[in-house]
């Protein structure tokens, strides 16, 4: 029988409703939510433990990063064949990207959470667990990279967002669609995929900002971050990678500097490319230095550019991470 270890990180499915304020908050430990998973010493061996009790905006880089470390540790044991981590749903993406960016393990690393706290009727939490676990024991499930398990679907770490806000099926791939489901306690794969390049780093650089472009903006919120030190930043521009033209001082302020400046789209599909000519149309851009970011979404085009920058600080060698497939 595999051995699993699952480590708790809080989130939802650490949670209960606090009779006082009639709000959830942070309260089951690992030990008591794996005693709601009935049924699965038939399945693994389990070894659990608490890492935090951490609400999904409470996670930082920094704890993410510490985490990626905890879980490799594990990994290492030759007597374990997987993990399960809980996480908050809010910021789960963000910290499954980081640890597809830096565990490099043939190991599956399966994270998932829950919509629903301990109080609520449906609470989904155990089936997450079990479903991620069932997940976790399947040799499929090898060399595929961190996979994120809810609602009994899995999808890699690089593609899926949260795309609801309470539904239990919050979790989606907009691009290409989740990469496999759980059924009849078994994970059925429908297409590969391939482990990347890894980063090696145990610093996070923390001043990376996002900014989401909107109508009419201009340089203002750049620039004043440059002049706090900021070391880097993305851009959600619109479309293929688009900018109003008022931007174009800050960006250009920015790259003078050295600093790198990252496009996505804040579309929920395609890439960015360099199509368009006009004054803030992505040619432009490029012809500046700004480096494309293909498809990720924003917060995670932040996470890649906070590890490069943790070891990196040439513009040359963070544009080859992000523009040439090699991570």
């Amino acid at each position: 029988m595999k051995k699993i270890v699952v480590i708790f990180n809080g989130g939802t499915i650490s949670m209960r409703v606090d009779e006082r304020i009639q709000a959830a908050i942070p309260t089951l430990k690992g030990e008591e939510v794996m005693s709601m998973v009935t049924g699965i010493e038939e399945f693994a061996e389990i070894e659990s433990y608490d890492f935090s009790n951490n609400p999904g905006p409470h996670m930082t880089p920094k704890i993410m990063l510490d985490l990626s470390n905890y879980i490799k540790n594990f990994l290492e044991r030759d007597d374990v064949d997987g993990v399960v981590v809980t996480h908050g749903t809010d910021s789960l993406e963000e910290t499954a990207y980081l640890l597809d960016l830096t565990i490099n393990s043939e190991k599956p690393v399966i994270v998932t959470g829950a919509m629903r706290n301990s109080s609520e009727l449906g609470y989904d939490g155990p089936a997450n667990l079990s479903a991620s676990i069932c997940t976790a024991i399947s040799d499929e499930s090898k060399n595929r990279g961190v996979l994120v398990c809810m609602n009994n679907e899995v999808h890699l770490a690089s593609q899926v967002t949260k795309a609801h806000s309470m539904h239990l099926d919050a979790f989606r791939s907009p691009e290409f669609g989740s990469i496999g489901i759980v059924d009849n306690n078994k994970v059925l794969y429908y297409r590969r995929a391939f482990m990347k390049r890894k980063f090696i780093s145990d610093k996070i650089e923390d001043k990376v900002a996002l900014i989401k472009v909107v109508a009419g903006d201009n340089s203002d919120v750049m620039k004043y971050l440059i002049s706090i030190g900021y070391k880097g930043f993305v851009i959600e521009g619109m479309g293929r990678g688009n900018v109003p033209p008022a931007m174009l001082e800050g960006i250009k302020m920015a790259i003078d500097n050295n600093l790198p400046v990252v496009l996505v789209s804040r579309c929920f599909n395609g890439r960015v490319l360099d199509s368009y000519g006009y004054e803030g149309g992505g040619k432009t851009l490029r012809n500046m230095g700004v480096i494309f970011g293909d498809d990720l979404c924003g917060q995670k085009a932040r996470i890649k550019l906070m590890l490069a920058l943790g070891k990196i600080k040439d513009l040359d060698k963070i544009k080859e991470i992000f523009e040439e497939g090699r991570y």
